[in-house]
């Protein structure tokens, strides 16, 4: 039998504008804690750090 899919579908939000920009996958057993990431924000034209959230929009 197969395993229950460990990964979690998840939106990264931008920490400047607020706007959902990426979504992605991680896996919660390898990575517990919230992701963080320096994505591209089209909004603010610049690499600022986007945090994960659950809610997809």
């Amino acid at each position: 039998m197969a395993k229950k899919d460990q990964r979690l579908l998840l939106a990264l939000v931008c920490s400047v504008c607020k706007r959902q920009n990426y979504i992605t996958k991680r896996n919660k057993i390898n990575t517990p804690e919230k992701l963080v990431l320096k994505k591209y924000c089209p909004k603010c034209k610049k690499r600022t750090d986007h945090k994960e959230t659950s809610k997809l929009d």
